[in-house]
């Protein structure tokens, strides 16, 4: 259906006035009822070529070379008002971030409704009522509520939903979904996964599913591209590609993600076989770098017998839900629903479930950054629930808090070194300014950055910069505990892996204790020494990592575990 030729992709960089190369010479098919993979990092080319495909890059600062054959016809020679006619007709594509790609201030369904109108000329009437068949394709609950409800009162699930029926809606024969379940939970990501599949098979299409990771590939692909700095490195069948990876590009995306089987000390990234390469299979290399059970049993009798650093006794965070501007609480959202736990010194505690369960609620509950309904909240031995502002202001040096985006968390207009001097300023920590610079230089040290970044801007960093940035920006006033609240989700595999090594370098090196919240259940089973397993703002289950893995005793718990991609195992 689709063929693709020597694509090569040029972008014109304004600032050097020069061509600079996204792609490079690829080439691959998409065939009717098949999926294709393509798997790579940010900055791989991969969404690039996609837009290629829909000639959505600007005429004026692009120069692609190669063909693009759909059904025989060349895309690229089409003029814009030719390619109007495949275009959402013929191909469709599902984009990365579906709140950013639906107008807040429209419906869900006037927008869809709108797409079947400009496309199909039927009239609104007809319309509306594909609309709200499309949503009963795409499984959302009560179709006719859902065509009248705007984007922000949709969860992300729900909103991707609306976003796969409106590609839908023209009946493509080829549909192009780019990193379409990146920020969803496990479970979520699961449904939409098995929905794609579905339609798929029910509609004959082709399909090309983008992402950075090789596990949600395994699920939904029949055969994967590989591609690295806009070349395709590996292809072949999902299968192959797991069990006999060639390319140490491939073998590198496959072993930084956490496994299941091993408690790594360290996660391999990337560059280690891009550098080195090896023959070894994969596997052999992550068992030589795994703790032993010996090792983890004399880390928990070190780590248990000391005296709890924070302890949770029956906290309850509740939320009044009122009807309409000055209407009175009818109900209450249980966000934090009678939670007790203890936090030990050095330990890390890994708080895992789905959006909605509480998690990053009881996080900024145990900050005060929300306050707690009922309970208590000891810390180092002293009652912090009632606090006052000010007494409560010294303690925030020892309890500190990395956010999930890092971008919208640091200051636009501060510099990364002023963004770091702030808390010291605030604290009043040092005397000079000579002296907070140093210090400031020496986090960006620990954290693996330069010193020339001190006078850069946040836009100017990558994002596992701009991560390790809001690490060191929580290190300033060395705290004691760090909640981390899904500070890798938003990572590639591969710098995910980066940031999840640093971080427990960092908590080696300088005895941190830290609360891990994340959906994720596969990177907390990794940093983790215990877990907790919430639902609707209670406690399903706590314990060791491995022992929730192998022994999850609710349903909750094992319908989290079940939802881990990775149809295909480079461990079998």
């Amino acid at each position: 259906m689709l063929n693709v030729i020597d694509l090569n992709i040029q972008f014109f960089n304004q600032e050097d006035r020069s061509w600079h190369t996204a792609v490079n010479q690829i080439s691959f098919k998409a065939e009717k009822g098949r999926v294709l993979g393509i798997v790579g990092e940010s900055g791989s080319g991969k969404s690039v070529t996609s837009f290629s495909i829909m000639r959505l890059h600007n005429p004026e600062y692009t120069r692609i070379t190669g063909d693009i054959l759909f059904n025989g016809t060349s895309l690229i020679h089409l003029s814009d008002l030719e390619m109007n006619t495949y275009r959402g007709n013929k191909i469709a594509m599902i984009f990365q971030e579906p709140m950013t790609s639906l107008n807040p201030v429209f419906t869900c369904g006037y927008q869809v409704q709108e797409a079947i109108i400009l496309h199909q000329k039927l009239s609104k009437q007809a319309a509306k009522e594909k609309t709200i068949e499309l949503f009963q394709e795409v499984q959302l609950p009560s179709p006719e509520t859902v065509f009248n409800t705007y984007p922000h009162q949709l969860s992300g699930g729900q909103k991707q939903r609306v976003m796969i029926a409106m590609a839908l809606s023209c009946n493509p024969e080829l549909l192009i979904a780019d990193e379409p379940t990146t920020a969803l939970d496990v479970t979520v990501q699961q449904t939409i996964l098995q929905l794609l599949l579905k339609i798929k098979e029910e509609r004959n299409m082709g399909m090309i599913f983008i992402s950075h990771d090789l596990a949600v590939i395994s699920e939904i692909a029949d055969e994967v591209a590989v591609m690295y700095k806009g070349v395709i490195v590996e292809q072949g069948s999902v299968e192959q590609l797991f069990k006999q990876p060639k390319h140490p590009y491939t073998k590198g995306l496959l072993a930084c993600r956490p496994s299941p089987l091993f408690r790594l000390k360290k996660l391999p990234v990337v560059t280690d076989f891009l550098l080195q390469g090896t023959d070894q299979p994969v596997a052999h290399l992550l068992a030589a770098n795994s703790y032993t059970q010996q090792e983890i049993d004399d880390r928990r009798e070190i780590l248990y017998k000391t005296t709890p650093l924070l302890e949770v006794k029956n906290l309850c965070t509740w939320f009044p839900v009122r009807q309409g501007l000055f209407g009175s609480s009818k109900e209450l959202i249980k966000a934090v629903d009678d939670v007790s736990f203890k936090l030990y010194p050095g330990e890390t505690l890994g708080l895992v479930g789905e959006s909605g369960c509480g998690k990053t609620t009881l996080g900024r509950t145990i900050l005060r950054l929300i306050e707690p309904t009922s309970g208590t909240i000891f810390f180092e031995d002293q009652e912090i629930t009632h606090l006052k502002n000010d007494s409560f202001r010294k303690l925030r040096r020892d309890i500190q808090l990395i956010f999930q985006d890092p971008y919208s968390s640091l200051n636009s207009q501060l510099t990364v070194g002023n963004a770091l001097m702030e808390p010291l300023l605030v604290h009043r920590v040092f005397s000079t300014e000579t002296q907070r610079k140093a210090h400031v230089m020496n986090l960006l040290e620990l954290v693996d950055l330069k010193p020339a970044h001190f006078d850069r801007y946040p836009h100017e960093f990558s994002g596992g910069q701009r991560q390790r940035i809001v690490i060191a920006r929580a290190l300033a006033l060395q705290p004691k505990l760090i909640i981390c609240d899904e500070s890798v989700s938003a990572l590639d595999v591969s710098v995910q892996a980066q940031v999840l090594n640093l971080l427990r370098r960092l908590q080696q090196e300088l005895g941190l204790t830290y609360i891990f919240i994340s959906h994720d259940l596969a990177v907390v089973k990794h940093l983790s020494d215990r877990m907790i397993v919430m639902n609707k703002g209670k406690i399903e289950e706590e314990d060791f990592p491995e022992t929730i893995y192998a022994h999850p005793k609710t349903a909750y718990t094992q319908k989290l575990i079940a939802a881990i991609p990775g149809k295909f195992s480079l461990f079998s």
